[in-house]
């Protein structure tokens, strides 16, 4: 199995799997494929794919009043928080909502428990990650995120999402996440955007030092029969996997380099 591969944790017959070393009075969450979690060593590849979009969104909204709809566990708000003004963390999952608030304590960092769509609070930036592939109304939840930006002098929307051209098995439509309601290709992601925005800018996330390496020797040296043949699957990515960081992943301008081939997508937004 290669990095990159979710297939365990949809797997009914796979053991369970909690966070581990939580602080004193924080309930560990369950790792079950709706979101991504830290301090889950299988499942560091996906939080720090997650994580370096977030640090890459914070470092832009600095000083700013900024949501982040549907922060589950609450990390991702924590980061804004080290750089944005205020941050209210929204989220419906009552656990989910009780393990950030319990978790994340810091100046001008709050949570909220709520459906994304019933937040009404005027905000310059609103962030809202790994999520509009989960939702059956997308054109709803991106006309409420413009509306809780548009009184702002510095309003930015930040939408990202996985790539289905590289999240599914070569040949199928989709993956088999059975959370995702709909997974965009590139050109669809970007036409849904400017239905509601009138400036849209869409990056990619790609894999970069160890994970590109890791790439490379998978497409051209075959090391995904290398390792099996070798019985080495499983101590390899033992190791490999909690190694990861979030300077493993590299968001770039489609500019720079095509969106077909990026994990996951990040659009930039303006009304």
């Amino acid at each position: 199995m290669g990095v990159g591969e979710p297939p365990e944790r949809t797997d009914p017959d796979a053991p369970r799997i909690f966070q581990s070393g939580q602080p004193e009075g924080v309930s560990p969450l369950e790792l079950t494929g709706e979101r991504t979690l830290p301090d889950v060593p299988e499942e560091n590849y996906w939080y720090r794919r997650h994580a370096v979009v977030y640090e890459w969104v914070g470092a832009r909204v600095r000083g700013l009043k900024v949501v982040d709809l549907a922060c589950g566990e609450g990390y991702g708000s924590a980061v804004l928080a080290r750089s944005a003004a205020d941050v209210v963390g929204v989220d419906a999952n009552p656990d989910a909502h009780a393990h950030a608030a319990a978790r994340y304590s810091r100046p001008g960092l709050s949570f909220e428990r709520r459906l994304i769509d019933s937040y009404e609070q005027p905000r310059d930036a609103v962030v809202f990650l790994q999520t509009i592939e989960h939702v059956t109304n997308p054109d709803r939840i991106l006309d409420h995120c413009r509306r809780l930006v548009e009184a702002s002098e510095h309003p930015a929307v930040y939408i990202s999402t996985p790539n289905v051209l590289t999240l599914a098995p070569e040949g199928a439509e989709r993956s088999g996440n059975p959370w995702h309601v709909h997974e965009y290709r590139p050109d669809e992601f970007r036409e849904l955007a400017a239905e509601h925005f009138g400036e849209v800018e869409i990056f990619g996330l790609h894999h970069a030092r160890a994970l590109r390496a890791h790439q490379i020797a998978i497409e051209r040296l075959g090391w995904d029969a290398i390792h099996k043949r070798l019985k080495l699957t499983k101590p390899f990515y033992d190791r490999f996997v909690p190694a990861i960081s979030e300077q493993d992943f590299r968001l770039v301008s489609e500019r720079e380099r095509s969106l077909d081939r990026a994990l996951d997508l990040l659009a930039v937004l303006r009304p």
